[in-house]
């Protein structure tokens, strides 16, 4: 299968190209050429298809022209270790997509992606490093420095927004050190991503050294986050649930709900996807008749979610005609009051802790007024609440008991850069 430039469908590079370069030539995102279908009797629960297997059938057609069906195989093994359970809480159900290694959603992508770079450095037998240049709101960061570390080869550079961040952000990304490197840049999230972009087009940077990405525009980073909701489908089916299913999802980059909304189109029957945001909400405005118009971004308590140009939605424009998305995707946003007013709500009811992105998604839950008889509400959390603990711990009065993964790294010397613009950042890539 071939990927094509969203600004110029004739440009069509393999995966593994598309994956080396990040972005094409012309800044766009890389696109499949075709939207491969699951076999409808594989998801029959009576067919017994492990999630491994759906796993493979799902993103084999994606990279069967670069990768063996067994270095796929060992690919998605070492990326889905850890649980993806579902948690009851009211009438919903919370999928926890933070038992990875740093306790984010992120961690699947990451690791995958790694895996693919380092498949393809092997096989080409290249000595000269990637540089692989990350922006982050938060949680990607020490999900690529986690998944990246030590790869052969490889050197990270993460930007991430100065004293933007949670504590315990900053902490998964400025201790790893070896190949990895964590920059801090004075603005927001998409001053960190402009940067990304612009060195993608400097020529003169890219005939220097090989530079690519880790954020979710990159086609390894995305695709593989499909798998969470296959994973999600196959478990509700096994155990009987025949309801509707409607998956909430907090939206930043939009990387995630486009992951869920591709794995519809290829045939996991979700009824219905909510896209949840914070008051960075350019595509709530813009689905409710206002156009695609980013205002600056606002710094709130799911800073994972400060993006006001998501990067990721014309992939969804991509997947789907206007009309259809009117339909199928609902965009809402929540204030940071509303914001922890669920979370102590959520707390107080059910006893279960949420932190602000996941309690944005329960939001999104509770504005869709579901018929709990045909219809059952999934919502993400997407990272630990103890990432998030100042915020999580003030609303609720309570301390969160600390994973041993984040008191690890207390001992650790934090190390880290400053920048604050495209010319720092270049002579930072050269150097490395």
């Amino acid at each position: 299968m071939k990927f094509y430039s969203l600004s110029n469908p004739d440009y069509k590079v393999s995966f593994r190209e598309a994956v080396i370069e990040g972005l094409a030539p012309d800044r766009s995102l890389y696109f499949p050429e075709r939207i491969p279908k699951i076999d409808p009797s594989h998801l029959d629960p009576n067919s017994h298809r492990s999630f491994e297997d759906l796993s493979y059938e799902a993103l084999y057609p994606f990279v069967s022209d670069d990768m063996s069906p067994e270095e796929l195989k060992t690919i998605i093994q070492k990326t889905v270790h850890f649980e993806l359970p579902l948690v009851p809480v009211g009438d919903y159900l919370s999928l926890e997509l933070f038992h990875g290694p740093t306790l984010a959603f992120k961690d699947i992508g990451a690791r995958f992606m790694a895996e693919c770079l380092g498949l393809f450095h092997k096989k080409d037998q290249k000595t000269k490093k990637t540089v692989v240049l990350v922006a982050t709101s938060g949680d990607t960061g020490g999900a690529v420095a986690n998944g990246f570390l030590g790869v052969e080869n490889v050197e990270v550079v993460i930007l991430y927004p100065d004293q933007k961040i949670s504590d315990v952000q900053e902490l998964q990304m400025t201790t790893f050190h070896r190949n990895i490197k964590a920059v801090a840049v004075q603005g927001t999230f998409d001053d960190c991503q402009r940067l990304v972009k612009q060195a993608f087009v400097d020529t003169e940077l890219k005939s220097q050294i090989d530079l690519t990405s880790a954020n979710s525009i990159n086609v390894a980073r995305w695709l593989p986050q499909m798998l969470y909701y296959l994973k999600t489908f196959h478990s509700l089916r096994e155990a009987g649930e025949k309801r509707d299913l409607i998956v909430s999802v907090p939206s930043g980059n939009f990387g995630n709900s486009c992951a869920g909304m591709l794995a519809y189109k290829m045939g996991i029957p979700f009824k219905r996807f909510v896209t949840a945001t914070n008051t960075n909400n350019t595509v709530v405005r813009y689905l409710d008749g206002q156009g695609y118009n980013p205002q600056p971004t606002v710094p709130t308590l799911s800073n994972a979610m400060d993006v006001s140009d998501p990067s990721n939605f014309v992939r969804i424009q991509e997947l789907f005609e206007p009309e259809e998305l009117q339909q199928f995707m609902h965009a809402c946003s929540f204030s940071d009051t509303q914001t922890i007013e669920a979370i102590k709500h959520i707390y107080k009811e059910y006893r279960y802790t949420a932190e602000p992105h996941g309690a944005i998604a329960y939001l999104g839950l509770e504005n869709e007024r579901l018929n709990s008889e045909k219809e059952l509400g999934i919502f993400l959390e997407t990272a630990h609440p103890i990432k998030f603990a100042a915020a999580v711990e003030k609303a609720l009065e309570i301390k969160i008991e600390e994973p041993k993964a984040i008191t690890a790294l207390r001992d650790k010397k934090r190390k880290k850069g400053a920048l604050s613009n495209y010319q720092e950042l270049k002579t930072l890539l050269l150097n490395q």
